[in-house]
């Protein structure tokens, strides 16, 4: 395999297979929930189409253009088209807010934006005058009427009907001269303060990235993925993107809360995801097995065990005795295959990443006879440091450095890692570009440890920054922040580390809450007494709803608890500068937080 990166550029990787398999599908979406589908020749022609009409809109080479949309058929072409005209694509997560999406337009400096749906029209709208980079909107969705703006508004269907024959010279002309230090994308990640910081991510980064894939986790040609995650992340659009450059096909789903149906309607034999997925389905396995009659349960029971048999025995490479694979040819027709056939039935290998997967978990999907390639990464490092391989798959740590990536532990049990993924930077940053790397090796902020087989454990977060099961990012300082604002609380601590959402433990302002009690006639003798009042309970629901309308969805808190006491130096949960000590609150109050989580499914 070539070490020229030249060679993967994603560019070029994408001409090669259109040419190879250009009356082939390429790639299926969904328009009102049915599922269609574009050749390789229809996706160059429609992204063609694209790539032209930013041509006639002035868009020049490395400017940014941002996206601020959900997944669609329109979101990949988008990205086609910025990268055939060398634009800088800057997605920005649907669910985000206007303030937080403004930020980012102004930071990128974006001109063009595309938007999805109203809630992102509306933002953009009203956003417009804040940002005087930004003049013009592409409306994705049909159904969005232009309105009223001092930008130039444009439906996504105008710039699909362009004919691209007049720029196929300056097409031609970009496609020939794309660099491996241009920059491909700019990806804003939320610091521990919330303000975000662009990740810039090279053509160097993108064509390292489908290297290495393909040397770890190879894929055969018109292999089926099934996207679902946001193309927001880099997770997503580099795996979506790995895989089409090997000629394989995706199934771009546009509602990730129908992913399970999905699974059964696509059948896909591939697929990344987040651990909270996996955690949903384990879960409703297990409930449906606890409710089963008894014989039911032992039958599962010994069916798992046999599959559990058959895994250890894969990853040893033993071989088995005849009435061993015969007792797991009889567990596999009982109940593994019927597991697997409730997931399409054709999956062949699953990643998960993102955040912290439970080994219970992984351990089940092993034993039921899918592969989960469990792995580890950063937006800084165009997603995957290191995972799994299908030949030596674990159900501890997160798996092997990729083909050509360094990975060592430094000061602090730090995990640093060097390598042709490695971000270039922070855009706009310098002083923080240079405290995120030591010698050349990137600081990813998480401890951990490498054991003797050379797989990557990891440990403890040294950074701030929370990521929910979902993948999402947390920035607790500005939840935290933000529930300080209310008057009726007087300290907080957000959860959400491997929790698939966030909540809060929170200590009130008792002298404030008493006077309110006593207006409002509400009798109590001690402080436990009124905190667990309905009253007081529903009163501080309603205050932090309100409170956090101006935070992003995933950011806001979903279940909290009242303590009845503050957090305190004396017991190790403040620094003496006041900062909380997240680990020893966590450990403090397990029970309460656990019971947040038993509240709410």
């Amino acid at each position: 395999m070539s070490t020229d990166l030249n060679t993967y550029l994603v560019a070029r990787q994408l001409a090669q297979v259109t040419a190879q398999r250009a009356n082939q599908e390429a790639i299926r979406y969904q328009q009102n929930a049915n599922w269609h589908s574009l050749t390789w020749q229809q996706l160059a022609q429609q992204s063609d189409a694209v790539a032209a009409a930013l041509l006639a809109l002035q868009v020049q080479s490395q400017d940014k253009v941002g996206i601020f949309a959900g997944n669609s058929l329109e979101w990949v072409l988008t990205d086609l088209a910025c990268i055939k005209t060398r634009a800088v694509l800057v997605p920005i997560y649907a669910t985000s807010t206007s303030e937080q999406a403004a930020y980012i337009v102004n930071d990128a400096g974006v001109n063009i934006l595309f938007v999805g749906e109203q809630a992102q029209y509306q933002a953009a709208l009203a956003m417009a005058e804040q940002c005087p980079s930004l003049t013009t909107l592409v409306l994705i969705n049909p159904e969005l009427q232009p309105q009223p703006s001092r930008l130039q508004i444009i439906p996504f269907a105008e710039l699909l009907a362009t004919d691209a024959a007049p720029f196929q010279a300056e097409l031609s002309q970009r496609f020939n001269s794309v660099a491996l230090t241009d920059l491909f994308t700019l990806i804003y990640t939320s610091g521990t303060t919330g303000e975000p910081k662009g990740v810039m991510l090279s053509h160097k980064n993108i064509a390292a990235v489908i290297q290495q894939h393909a040397l770890a986790v190879p894929l055969a040609a018109n292999t089926l993925s099934l996207s679902f995650l946001p193309l927001s992340h880099v997770y997503e659009r580099g795996w979506s993107l790995y895989v089409l450059s090997q000629g394989g096909r995706v199934a771009y789903l546009s509602d990730p809360t129908t992913v399970q149906s999905a699974l059964t309607e696509v059948k896909p034999e591939v697929m990344c995801a987040v651990p909270r997925l996996f955690e949903k389905i384990h879960g409703t396995i297990s409930a449906k097995v606890s409710a089963a009659p008894l014989h039911k349960r032992i039958l599962f029971t010994w069916c798992l065990r046999q599959g559990r048999r058959h895994y250890q025995a894969e990853i040893d490479g033993r071989k088995r005795s005849g009435i061993a694979v015969a007792l797991h040819q009889l567990a596999d027709k009982l109940v593994l295959k019927k597991l697997r056939d409730a997931l399409g039935g054709n999956l062949q290998m699953m990643a998960a990443g993102g955040a912290r997967l439970d080994d219970q978990v992984n351990r089940f999907f092993q034993y039921i006879g899918i592969p989960l390639l469990n792995g580890y990464g950063a937006t800084e490092t165009s997603a995957t440091v290191t995972c799994n391989r299908i030949a030596s798959r674990q159900t501890r740590g997160v798996g092997l450095p990729l083909p050509n990536l360094q990975v060592r532990i430094g000061a602090d049990d730090e995990i640093l890692v060097k390598g042709d993924t490695v971000m270039a930077g922070y855009y706009n940053r310098p002083a923080e570009t240079n405290q995120a790397f030591e010698d050349g090796w990137y600081k990813t902020g998480d401890a951990g440890y490498i054991d003797n087989h050379g797989h990557l454990h990891i440990t403890d977060r040294i950074k701030e920054l929370m990521k929910t099961s979902n993948g999402k990012y947390v920035a607790p300082q500005l939840v935290e922040g933000q529930l300080a604002l209310e008057t009726f609380i007087e300290q907080a601590a957000i959860i959400a580390d491997g929790r698939n959402y966030v909540s809060a433990l929170i200590v009130p302002d008792m002298l404030q809450l008493q006077a309110w009690a006593q207006q409002q006639q509400i009798a109590f003798e001690t402080p436990e007494q009124l905190l667990s009042n309905d009253r007081v309970q529903q009163e501080f629901q309603q205050r932090i709803q309100q409170n956090q309308a101006v935070l992003a969805r995933h950011e806001q808190v979903k279940q909290f608890t009242l303590l009845p006491r503050p957090f305190s130096i004396d017991r190790g949960e403040l620094t003496p500068t006041l900062k909380l000590r997240r680990k020893v609150i966590t450990q403090v109050f397990a029970s309460e937080i656990d019971a947040m989580y038993r509240r709410r499914h």
